[in-house]
């Protein structure tokens, strides 16, 4: 797809592309893209222009056959580029067509139309080829819009599974505090049921309900932690002398530079910094990478194998992982210092000079 990446980044080098009307975008723009992935808009059984549709055009329907895989619909860039989703998907739905895109031209949304959900819900993919990095955006094109991936189903099978993950997360997100409060209106039936399990674990008994309730009626009489009964600290693991990982906050100021093991880098933002501040220590411990995931916090994902998981990301070079880059300058500082410690290296290895 080396193409692909030349004429994004052309698009990227050029003012005109984005003062375009939707005539031009429709010509110089999406049917460009389409070329470069392998579609020839020369043939109408693969990139039907102006579909009807009970009464409505669609812009574009990628065709395999007689069977419609892709509509697209062209709209200028406006103050409300969201108002035009409904449309797309009300189309997608009347055609039986599995993914629709909504495109300004450097803008392309996905959506996969059958599924349930909200026009946000069903959003599954953005590219935005005016200030993504051409060779991630071609990358993404070519795995949800290339011929090859769209007609063998290969396309809509990637964008089912970023739509069950995602969906996923959120229900995860959703129930647990329910089950959290579920637990503790009645902790000694939830506590009774793991500790019965336990037991039997532990020695091959399970004890009888009796005794494990007259067991833990004792511990609350002896008003043990409900904490340490519900999650127990584990014994304290042997560690090198080491001070607390802490971080200043850098809120509302601008990084020139920092400094890793006496080495400088200067950078131009803190979402710069901590890209390239990955690229320099990750690689160095390929064999080590899985630890970064501890870093997650609920609801919230800093690292993946998948780039699809992770709404704004950056792909850390030489390791295979994506990174979250939409953190704040305290989240960049913090982050980076964590990582550091989880990696074995001196509190004071790292340090910012900033303004």
């Amino acid at each position: 797809m080396k193409k692909l990446v030349e004429f994004i980044k052309k698009i990227q080098s050029d003012d005109r592309f984005g003062a375009f009307d939707e005539a031009a975008i429709k010509q110089g723009i999406v049917l460009k893209v389409l070329s470069l992935l392998d579609w020839d808009p020369f043939d109408v059984d693969e990139v039907q222009p102006e579909y009807e549709l009970q009464g409505n055009r669609v812009d574009f329907c990628l065709k395999q056959q007689k069977a419609n895989k892709v509509f697209i619909l062209v709209r200028k860039n406006d103050k409300d580029f969201t108002k035009h989703q409904d449309k797309v998907l009300s189309f997608c739905v009347q055609g039986k067509v599995p993914i629709g895109i909504l495109t300004n031209g450097l803008t392309w949304w996905f959506f996969l139309a059958l599924v349930q959900g909200s026009a946000e819900e069903k959003k599954f993919l953005t590219i935005e080829m005016g200030n993504q990095k051409a060779e991630e955006a071609s990358e993404t094109f070519e795995n949800f819009l290339t011929k090859e991936n769209v007609v063998s189903g290969e396309a809509e099978k990637a964008a089912e599974d970023i739509y069950t993950a995602r969906q996923r997360d959120f229900f995860i997100k959703e129930t647990l505090p329910k089950a959290w409060a579920q637990i503790m209106s009645d902790p000694k039936k939830w506590l009774a049921d793991i500790l019965g399990s336990v037991t039997e674990e532990l020695c091959g008994y399970h004890p009888d309900r009796e005794a494990i309730e007259k067991f833990i009626s004792s511990k609350f009489k002896e008003k043990v932690d409900l904490e340490s009964l519900v999650q127990p600290k584990t014994a304290a693991q042997p560690q090198p002398a080491k001070a607390a990982v802490r971080a200043d906050d850098y809120t509302g100021k601008n990084i020139l530079s920092f400094t890793l093991k006496g080495m400088r880098y200067e950078v131009k933002s803190w979402k710069a910094m901590f890209l390239k501040f990955c690229e320099v220590v990750l690689p160095k411990h390929k064999d080590d990478l899985e630890v970064l995931f501890t870093l997650s916090k609920p609801g919230r994902e800093y690292f993946s194998k998948n780039p699809y998981q992770l709404l704004t990301c950056e792909k850390i070079a030489g390791t295979g992982m994506y990174v979250d880059v939409n953190l704040t300058a305290r989240e960049v500082a913090e982050l980076s210092q964590k990582m550091l410690h989880l990696l074995g290296y001196e509190d004071n290895a790292l340090s910012f000079e900033v303004k």
